[in-house]
């Protein structure tokens, strides 16, 4: 860059995207897609919460004579 060049050429950056903007809506149930993402998540924390009660009780019980 030379002393007093500011101005940056133009188009020297082209989106990696360049579909253009989209104005027509989804073709995918929003409803749909939000309650199956929201189910696995719910599936995902469940598993840590039982990986977790599992964790803190896993000592044997102690053997009865």
């Amino acid at each position: 860059m030379e002393k007093g060049d500011n101005a940056a050429p133009p188009n020297r950056l082209i989106a990696a995207n360049d579909n253009g903007p989209v104005t027509e809506p989804p073709s995918v149930d929003m409803d749909a897609a939000l309650i199956r993402i929201a189910e696995a998540i719910g599936r995902h924390i469940a598993r840590q919460h039982i990986r977790a009660c599992n964790a803190a009780n896993d000592n044997e019980p102690k053997a009865t004579e």
